[in-house]
């Protein structure tokens, strides 16, 4: 059987309302308190690699962090320079995310995570 991950928040509604889901539908998964351990570098790469498209869809720009780093949406980088950024700063870090064997989905809305399952 695939692993399945969720990076999740437990201050977040959205990533409680993700936890819910999945124990709703009798789903077990790792979490991965990204907030508490920060990722390394490698492993947000990895995780973009999974989501596929643009790294900036796991960039949370609307946080004070983002606007005090000089974030935007418009800037353009390699997904390496955002995810060196996302492991500095996690709290950036969009959420939830799952994770299920090589792809991933940002839980929101909340039943985006139902393409995995």
């Amino acid at each position: 059987m695939e692993t399945i991950r969720i990076w999740h928040n437990p201050r977040c509604s959205k990533s409680r309302e993700a936890m819910q889901l999945l124990a709703g539908r009798g789903v077990t998964a790792e979490v991965v308190d990204y907030l508490g351990q920060a990722p390394s570098p490698a492993q947000v790469e990895a995780l973009m690699g999974k989501l596929g498209g643009d790294p900036r869809q796991l960039v949370r720009f609307k946080e004070d962090q983002a606007r005090a780093l000089g974030l935007s949406a418009d800037d353009e980088r390699p997904a390496a320079e955002w995810a060196a950024l996302l492991a500095a700063h996690p709290r950036l870090i969009e959420r939830p995310v799952l994770e299920v064997g090589d792809r991933a989905v940002i839980g929101r809305p909340t039943e985006r995570l139902l393409e995995l399952l």
